[in-house]
Protein backbone atom coordinates (compact mmCIF):
# COMPACT_ATOMS: atom_id res chain seq x y z
CA UNK A 1 0.00 0.00 0.00
CA UNK A 2 1.28 3.49 -0.83
CA UNK A 3 2.54 5.20 2.31
CA UNK A 4 0.28 8.26 2.04
CA UNK A 5 -2.92 6.12 2.02
CA UNK A 6 -4.15 5.88 5.64
CA UNK A 7 -6.08 2.57 5.47
CA UNK A 8 -7.56 -0.11 3.18
CA UNK A 9 -10.96 1.58 2.97
CA UNK A 10 -9.28 4.75 1.71
CA UNK A 11 -7.54 2.66 -0.96
CA UNK A 12 -10.87 1.12 -2.06
CA UNK A 13 -12.52 4.56 -2.24
CA UNK A 14 -9.55 6.01 -4.12
CA UNK A 15 -9.65 3.15 -6.66
CA UNK A 16 -13.42 3.44 -7.07
CA UNK A 17 -13.21 7.19 -7.63
CA UNK A 18 -10.47 6.73 -10.21
CA UNK A 19 -12.61 4.28 -12.22
CA UNK A 20 -15.68 6.52 -11.95
CA UNK A 21 -13.89 9.61 -13.19
CA UNK A 22 -12.00 7.71 -15.90
CA UNK A 23 -15.34 6.62 -17.38
CA UNK A 24 -17.38 9.77 -16.79
CA UNK A 25 -14.79 12.34 -17.82
CA UNK A 26 -13.51 10.12 -20.62
CA UNK A 27 -16.96 9.96 -22.22
CA UNK A 28 -17.51 13.67 -21.64
CA UNK A 29 -14.28 14.49 -23.49
CA UNK A 30 -15.46 12.81 -26.69
CA UNK A 31 -18.62 14.84 -27.41
CA UNK A 32 -16.74 17.45 -29.46
CA UNK A 33 -15.81 14.71 -31.94
CA UNK A 34 -19.51 14.16 -32.76
CA UNK A 35 -20.14 17.67 -34.14
CA UNK A 36 -19.73 16.68 -37.82
CA UNK A 37 -21.75 13.47 -37.41
CA UNK A 38 -24.58 15.43 -35.79
CA UNK A 39 -24.42 18.06 -38.56
CA UNK A 40 -24.78 15.42 -41.28
CA UNK A 41 -26.96 12.95 -39.39
CA UNK A 42 -29.58 15.16 -37.76
CA UNK A 43 -28.95 18.60 -39.30
CA UNK A 44 -27.57 20.12 -36.11
CA UNK A 45 -25.93 23.57 -36.52
CA UNK A 46 -22.81 24.48 -34.57
CA UNK A 47 -24.78 27.00 -32.53
CA UNK A 48 -27.28 24.25 -31.58
CA UNK A 49 -24.43 21.88 -30.78
CA UNK A 50 -22.63 24.51 -28.74
CA UNK A 51 -25.89 25.33 -26.95
CA UNK A 52 -26.42 21.65 -26.03
CA UNK A 53 -22.91 21.40 -24.60
CA UNK A 54 -23.44 24.73 -22.84
CA UNK A 55 -26.69 23.47 -21.28
CA UNK A 56 -24.84 20.30 -20.31
CA UNK A 57 -22.22 22.41 -18.54
CA UNK A 58 -24.87 24.47 -16.72
CA UNK A 59 -26.80 21.45 -15.47
CA UNK A 60 -23.53 19.78 -14.52
CA UNK A 61 -22.72 22.84 -12.43
CA UNK A 62 -26.20 23.27 -10.94
CA UNK A 63 -26.40 19.64 -9.86
CA UNK A 64 -22.80 19.39 -8.60
CA UNK A 65 -23.67 21.03 -5.21
CA UNK A 66 -27.00 19.17 -5.10
CA UNK A 67 -25.29 15.80 -5.51
CA UNK A 68 -22.56 17.10 -3.20
CA UNK A 69 -25.18 17.65 -0.51
CA UNK A 70 -26.64 14.18 -1.14
CA UNK A 71 -23.13 12.70 -0.87
CA UNK A 72 -22.44 14.56 2.39
CA UNK A 73 -25.81 13.48 3.78
CA UNK A 74 -26.35 9.95 2.42
CA UNK A 75 -23.02 8.83 0.94
CA UNK A 76 -21.15 9.36 -2.30
CA UNK A 77 -21.91 5.82 -3.48
CA UNK A 78 -25.65 6.53 -3.64
CA UNK A 79 -25.19 9.90 -5.34
CA UNK A 80 -22.84 8.56 -8.03
CA UNK A 81 -24.96 5.45 -8.69
CA UNK A 82 -27.98 7.66 -9.38
CA UNK A 83 -25.83 9.83 -11.62
CA UNK A 84 -24.79 6.92 -13.82
CA UNK A 85 -28.42 5.81 -14.19
CA UNK A 86 -29.28 9.29 -15.51
CA UNK A 87 -26.16 9.23 -17.71
CA UNK A 88 -27.35 6.01 -19.34
CA UNK A 89 -30.81 7.47 -19.93
CA UNK A 90 -29.35 10.54 -21.63
CA UNK A 91 -27.13 8.53 -23.98
CA UNK A 92 -29.97 6.10 -24.76
CA UNK A 93 -32.31 8.95 -25.72
CA UNK A 94 -29.60 10.45 -27.92
CA UNK A 95 -29.38 7.42 -30.20
CA UNK A 96 -32.74 5.65 -29.73
CA UNK A 97 -35.26 8.44 -29.23
CA UNK A 98 -36.19 11.59 -31.15
CA UNK A 99 -32.84 13.36 -31.33
CA UNK A 100 -33.59 16.72 -32.94
CA UNK A 101 -34.65 20.10 -31.61
CA UNK A 102 -35.61 20.21 -27.95
CA UNK A 103 -35.01 16.46 -27.53
CA UNK A 104 -31.38 16.89 -28.58
CA UNK A 105 -30.96 19.60 -25.95
CA UNK A 106 -32.65 17.44 -23.29
CA UNK A 107 -30.63 14.28 -23.93
CA UNK A 108 -27.13 15.66 -24.61
CA UNK A 109 -27.68 18.83 -22.60
CA UNK A 110 -29.95 18.33 -19.59
CA UNK A 111 -29.69 14.61 -18.76
CA UNK A 112 -25.99 14.14 -19.44
CA UNK A 113 -25.34 17.41 -17.59
CA UNK A 114 -27.25 16.25 -14.51
CA UNK A 115 -25.37 12.95 -14.59
CA UNK A 116 -21.99 14.67 -14.73
CA UNK A 117 -22.95 16.61 -11.61
CA UNK A 118 -22.72 13.33 -9.72
CA UNK A 119 -20.13 11.31 -11.61
CA UNK A 120 -17.51 13.83 -12.73
CA UNK A 121 -15.01 15.72 -10.56
CA UNK A 122 -17.05 17.15 -7.65
CA UNK A 123 -18.37 14.16 -5.71
CA UNK A 124 -15.64 11.55 -6.43
CA UNK A 125 -12.78 13.99 -5.76
CA UNK A 126 -14.38 15.32 -2.57
CA UNK A 127 -15.28 11.87 -1.23
CA UNK A 128 -11.64 10.85 -1.62
CA UNK A 129 -10.54 14.11 0.02
CA UNK A 130 -12.52 13.20 3.16
CA UNK A 131 -10.15 10.27 3.81
CA UNK A 132 -6.93 12.32 3.68
CA UNK A 133 -5.47 15.08 5.89
CA UNK A 134 -4.52 18.53 4.61
CA UNK A 135 -0.90 17.45 4.14
CA UNK A 136 -1.65 14.77 1.53
CA UNK A 137 -5.10 15.69 0.19
CA UNK A 138 -3.83 17.31 -3.01
CA UNK A 139 -1.75 14.22 -3.75
CA UNK A 140 -4.74 11.89 -3.31
CA UNK A 141 -7.07 14.05 -5.39
CA UNK A 142 -4.27 14.35 -7.94
CA UNK A 143 -4.49 10.59 -8.46
CA UNK A 144 -8.24 10.87 -9.08
CA UNK A 145 -7.91 13.67 -11.63
CA UNK A 146 -5.03 11.70 -13.15
CA UNK A 147 -7.54 8.90 -13.83
CA UNK A 148 -9.62 11.40 -15.79
CA UNK A 149 -6.52 11.96 -17.88
CA UNK A 150 -6.37 8.29 -18.78
CA UNK A 151 -9.98 8.56 -19.94
CA UNK A 152 -9.14 11.72 -21.87
CA UNK A 153 -6.32 9.91 -23.65
CA UNK A 154 -8.12 6.66 -24.50
CA UNK A 155 -11.68 7.85 -25.18
CA UNK A 156 -10.97 10.21 -28.13
CA UNK A 157 -8.88 7.52 -29.84
CA UNK A 158 -11.60 4.91 -29.39
CA UNK A 159 -14.37 7.33 -30.40
CA UNK A 160 -12.65 8.64 -33.53
CA UNK A 161 -12.01 5.08 -34.71
CA UNK A 162 -15.53 3.94 -33.84
CA UNK A 163 -17.19 6.90 -35.57
CA UNK A 164 -15.34 6.10 -38.77
CA UNK A 165 -15.94 2.35 -38.55
CA UNK A 166 -19.51 1.90 -37.22
CA UNK A 167 -21.03 5.42 -37.11
CA UNK A 168 -22.22 7.69 -34.32
CA UNK A 169 -25.29 5.68 -33.23
CA UNK A 170 -23.38 2.44 -32.63
CA UNK A 171 -20.61 4.40 -30.92
CA UNK A 172 -23.12 5.78 -28.44
CA UNK A 173 -24.38 2.24 -27.83
CA UNK A 174 -20.83 1.23 -26.92
CA UNK A 175 -20.84 4.05 -24.37
CA UNK A 176 -23.59 2.22 -22.47
CA UNK A 177 -21.16 -0.57 -21.58
CA UNK A 178 -18.77 1.91 -19.98
CA UNK A 179 -21.64 3.45 -18.04
CA UNK A 180 -22.55 0.01 -16.67
CA UNK A 181 -18.99 -0.43 -15.36
CA UNK A 182 -19.32 2.98 -13.73
CA UNK A 183 -22.46 1.82 -11.94
CA UNK A 184 -20.56 -1.12 -10.47
CA UNK A 185 -17.60 1.03 -9.43
CA UNK A 186 -19.89 3.53 -7.68
CA UNK A 187 -20.94 0.88 -5.14
CA UNK A 188 -17.42 0.99 -3.67
CA UNK A 189 -17.34 4.75 -3.06
CA UNK A 190 -17.84 4.01 0.64
CA UNK A 191 -18.80 7.02 2.81
CA UNK A 192 -16.63 7.80 5.85
CA UNK A 193 -18.01 8.52 9.31
CA UNK A 194 -14.79 10.14 10.50
CA UNK A 195 -14.12 13.85 10.00
CA UNK A 196 -10.34 14.14 10.02
CA UNK A 197 -8.39 17.10 11.44
CA UNK A 198 -11.56 18.37 13.16
CA UNK A 199 -12.59 19.74 16.53
CA UNK A 200 -15.94 19.29 18.24
CA UNK A 201 -16.95 22.74 16.96
CA UNK A 202 -16.20 21.58 13.40
CA UNK A 203 -18.28 18.42 13.83
CA UNK A 204 -21.21 20.35 15.33
CA UNK A 205 -21.41 22.84 12.47
CA UNK A 206 -24.74 22.83 10.62
CA UNK A 207 -25.21 22.91 6.86
CA UNK A 208 -26.59 26.46 6.83
CA UNK A 209 -23.72 27.65 9.05
CA UNK A 210 -21.20 26.12 6.66
CA UNK A 211 -22.74 27.88 3.64
CA UNK A 212 -22.92 31.24 5.45
CA UNK A 213 -19.33 30.88 6.65
CA UNK A 214 -18.02 30.05 3.17
CA UNK A 215 -19.72 33.00 1.45
CA UNK A 216 -18.46 35.31 4.20
CA UNK A 217 -14.86 34.29 3.45
CA UNK A 218 -13.14 36.44 0.80
CA UNK A 219 -10.82 33.61 -0.23
CA UNK A 220 -13.79 31.37 -1.07
CA UNK A 221 -15.33 34.05 -3.28
CA UNK A 222 -12.02 34.53 -5.12
CA UNK A 223 -11.69 30.78 -5.57
CA UNK A 224 -15.20 30.64 -7.04
CA UNK A 225 -14.36 33.44 -9.50
CA UNK A 226 -11.09 31.81 -10.50
CA UNK A 227 -12.68 28.46 -11.25
CA UNK A 228 -15.07 30.19 -13.68
CA UNK A 229 -12.03 30.75 -15.91
CA UNK A 230 -11.04 27.08 -15.83
CA UNK A 231 -14.50 26.06 -17.01
CA UNK A 232 -14.53 28.53 -19.90
CA UNK A 233 -11.14 27.43 -21.20
CA UNK A 234 -11.33 23.66 -21.02
CA UNK A 235 -14.87 23.54 -22.46
CA UNK A 236 -13.93 25.85 -25.31
CA UNK A 237 -11.07 23.49 -26.16
CA UNK A 238 -12.94 20.23 -25.55
CA UNK A 239 -16.01 21.29 -27.55
CA UNK A 240 -14.64 23.37 -30.41
CA UNK A 241 -11.08 22.22 -31.06
CA UNK A 242 -12.27 19.81 -33.82
CA UNK A 243 -14.10 22.64 -35.60
CA UNK A 244 -11.20 25.05 -35.04
CA UNK A 245 -8.68 22.66 -36.55
CA UNK A 246 -10.97 22.12 -39.54
CA UNK A 247 -11.27 25.90 -39.92
CA UNK A 248 -7.47 26.12 -40.05
CA UNK A 249 -7.27 23.51 -42.79
CA UNK A 250 -6.18 20.55 -40.64
CA UNK A 251 -7.79 17.10 -40.85
CA UNK A 252 -9.92 15.47 -38.15
CA UNK A 253 -7.08 13.47 -36.65
CA UNK A 254 -5.23 16.67 -35.70
CA UNK A 255 -7.99 17.47 -33.18
CA UNK A 256 -7.95 13.88 -31.97
CA UNK A 257 -4.19 14.11 -31.43
CA UNK A 258 -4.66 17.29 -29.39
CA UNK A 259 -7.39 15.77 -27.21
CA UNK A 260 -5.44 12.55 -26.73
CA UNK A 261 -2.24 14.40 -25.82
CA UNK A 262 -4.19 16.59 -23.40
CA UNK A 263 -5.37 13.41 -21.71
CA UNK A 264 -1.92 11.82 -21.67
CA UNK A 265 0.01 14.81 -20.35
CA UNK A 266 -2.70 15.73 -17.89
CA UNK A 267 -1.57 12.59 -16.04
CA UNK A 268 1.81 14.20 -15.40
CA UNK A 269 0.26 17.61 -14.74
CA UNK A 270 -2.22 16.49 -12.09
CA UNK A 271 0.24 14.18 -10.31
CA UNK A 272 2.89 16.87 -10.42
CA UNK A 273 0.63 19.59 -9.06
CA UNK A 274 -0.68 17.17 -6.44
CA UNK A 275 2.86 16.64 -5.19
CA UNK A 276 3.73 20.35 -5.37
CA UNK A 277 0.59 21.08 -3.36
CA UNK A 278 2.15 19.22 -0.43
CA UNK A 279 5.22 21.50 -0.59
CA UNK A 280 4.05 24.97 -1.68
CA UNK A 281 1.10 27.31 -1.23
CA UNK A 282 -1.77 26.12 -3.36
CA UNK A 283 -2.96 29.63 -4.27
CA UNK A 284 0.45 30.44 -5.78
CA UNK A 285 0.38 27.25 -7.81
CA UNK A 286 -3.03 28.25 -9.20
CA UNK A 287 -1.77 31.70 -10.23
CA UNK A 288 1.15 30.10 -12.06
CA UNK A 289 -1.10 27.56 -13.78
CA UNK A 290 -3.44 30.20 -15.20
CA UNK A 291 -0.55 32.38 -16.37
CA UNK A 292 0.92 29.41 -18.23
CA UNK A 293 -2.48 28.70 -19.84
CA UNK A 294 -2.44 32.18 -21.35
CA UNK A 295 1.02 31.51 -22.81
CA UNK A 296 -0.04 28.11 -24.21
CA UNK A 297 -3.13 29.51 -25.93
CA UNK A 298 -1.25 32.50 -27.38
CA UNK A 299 1.43 30.29 -28.90
CA UNK A 300 -1.21 27.97 -30.35
CA UNK A 301 -3.51 30.50 -32.02
CA UNK A 302 -0.83 32.92 -33.23
CA UNK A 303 1.44 30.24 -34.74
CA UNK A 304 0.88 28.79 -38.23
CA UNK A 305 -1.28 25.62 -38.18
CA UNK A 306 0.80 22.46 -38.34
CA UNK A 307 1.07 19.02 -36.84
CA UNK A 308 3.94 20.23 -34.64
CA UNK A 309 1.89 23.16 -33.36
CA UNK A 310 -0.97 20.76 -32.55
CA UNK A 311 1.38 18.45 -30.64
CA UNK A 312 2.93 21.33 -28.67
CA UNK A 313 -0.50 22.65 -27.69
CA UNK A 314 -1.77 19.20 -26.73
CA UNK A 315 1.26 18.66 -24.48
CA UNK A 316 1.40 22.10 -22.86
CA UNK A 317 -2.34 22.53 -22.32
CA UNK A 318 -2.55 18.91 -21.19
CA UNK A 319 -0.07 19.61 -18.39
CA UNK A 320 -2.39 22.42 -17.23
CA UNK A 321 -5.79 20.85 -18.03
CA UNK A 322 -7.14 19.47 -14.72
CA UNK A 323 -4.16 20.58 -12.67
CA UNK A 324 -6.38 23.29 -11.19
CA UNK A 325 -8.61 20.73 -9.45
CA UNK A 326 -6.31 19.33 -6.68
CA UNK A 327 -5.21 22.74 -5.35
CA UNK A 328 -8.73 24.21 -5.65
CA UNK A 329 -10.32 21.30 -3.80
CA UNK A 330 -7.38 21.30 -1.38
CA UNK A 331 -7.85 24.96 -0.48
CA UNK A 332 -11.57 24.42 0.23
CA UNK A 333 -10.83 21.43 2.49
CA UNK A 334 -7.92 23.20 4.17
CA UNK A 335 -9.89 26.34 5.05
CA UNK A 336 -13.29 24.88 5.92
CA UNK A 337 -12.60 21.24 6.82
CA UNK A 338 -14.07 18.13 5.22
CA UNK A 339 -17.53 17.77 6.78
CA UNK A 340 -19.21 19.67 3.93
CA UNK A 341 -16.39 19.38 1.41
CA UNK A 342 -18.53 17.82 -1.35
CA UNK A 343 -21.11 20.60 -1.05
CA UNK A 344 -18.68 23.53 -0.82
CA UNK A 345 -16.53 22.27 -3.68
CA UNK A 346 -19.73 21.61 -5.62
CA UNK A 347 -20.63 25.29 -5.30
CA UNK A 348 -17.17 26.29 -6.52
CA UNK A 349 -17.68 23.90 -9.41
CA UNK A 350 -21.04 25.50 -10.22
CA UNK A 351 -19.22 28.71 -11.12
CA UNK A 352 -16.77 26.61 -13.15
CA UNK A 353 -19.76 25.44 -15.18
CA UNK A 354 -21.09 28.94 -15.75
CA UNK A 355 -17.76 29.54 -17.44
CA UNK A 356 -18.08 26.22 -19.25
CA UNK A 357 -21.48 27.21 -20.63
CA UNK A 358 -20.06 30.42 -22.07
CA UNK A 359 -17.02 28.60 -23.46
CA UNK A 360 -19.21 26.08 -25.27
CA UNK A 361 -21.91 28.49 -26.43
CA UNK A 362 -19.79 31.49 -27.41
CA UNK A 363 -17.41 29.31 -29.40
CA UNK A 364 -20.26 28.13 -31.64
CA UNK A 365 -21.96 31.54 -31.63
CA UNK A 366 -18.86 33.45 -32.75
CA UNK A 367 -18.20 30.88 -35.46
CA UNK A 368 -21.72 31.10 -36.91
CA UNK A 369 -21.65 34.92 -36.63
CA UNK A 370 -18.14 35.70 -37.87
CA UNK A 371 -16.96 32.41 -39.41
CA UNK A 372 -14.15 32.23 -36.87
CA UNK A 373 -13.44 31.11 -33.29
CA UNK A 374 -10.88 33.89 -32.73
CA UNK A 375 -12.95 36.08 -30.39
CA UNK A 376 -13.56 33.13 -28.07
CA UNK A 377 -9.80 32.52 -27.88
CA UNK A 378 -9.15 36.20 -27.08
CA UNK A 379 -11.62 36.00 -24.19
CA UNK A 380 -9.88 32.85 -22.92
CA UNK A 381 -6.53 34.66 -22.84
CA UNK A 382 -7.96 37.67 -20.99
CA UNK A 383 -9.63 35.41 -18.44
CA UNK A 384 -6.31 33.65 -17.79
CA UNK A 385 -4.76 36.95 -16.79
CA UNK A 386 -7.76 37.66 -14.53
CA UNK A 387 -7.42 34.27 -12.80
CA UNK A 388 -3.68 34.77 -12.35
CA UNK A 389 -4.42 37.89 -10.32
CA UNK A 390 -7.44 36.83 -8.22
CA UNK A 391 -5.88 33.71 -6.67
CA UNK A 392 -2.92 35.51 -5.14
CA UNK A 393 -4.79 37.29 -2.24
CA UNK A 394 -6.50 34.08 -0.99
CA UNK A 395 -5.89 33.34 2.70
CA UNK A 396 -5.40 29.55 2.99
CA UNK A 397 -5.26 29.35 6.80
CA UNK A 398 -7.73 26.85 8.33
CA UNK A 399 -10.65 28.47 10.15
CA UNK A 400 -10.78 28.00 13.91
CA UNK A 401 -14.36 27.68 15.14
CA UNK A 402 -15.63 28.21 18.65
CA UNK A 403 -17.87 25.77 20.48
CA UNK A 404 -21.52 26.74 20.60
CA UNK A 405 -22.72 28.00 23.97
CA UNK A 406 -25.36 25.83 25.56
Amino acid sequence: MLKFIPNKTALVVLTSACIIILISMGLRQTFGLFFEAFEKGIGCTRTEFGLAIGIQMLFWGIFAPIFGFLADRFGGNKAVFLGFVIFGLGIYMLYAGPNTGIFFQISLGVLVGIALGATAIGVPVSEVGKYFPNETRTLATGFVTCAASVGYFLSPLFTQYSLGFVGWEQTLKYFMYFIFFGLIASLFLIPTKTIINSSKADRDQSFSEAIKEAFGHRGYILLVLGFFVCGFQITLVGTHIPGYMQERGMDGWSATIILALIGLFNIFGTLGIGYLGTKYRKKNLLSILYALRAVSICVFIFSPPSLLNSIVFGITFGLLWLSTVPPTNGIVGQIFGTKYLSTLFGIVFLCHQFGAFLGAYLGGYFYDLYGSYDYAWYIAIALSLFATIVHYPIDEKPLVRELKKI
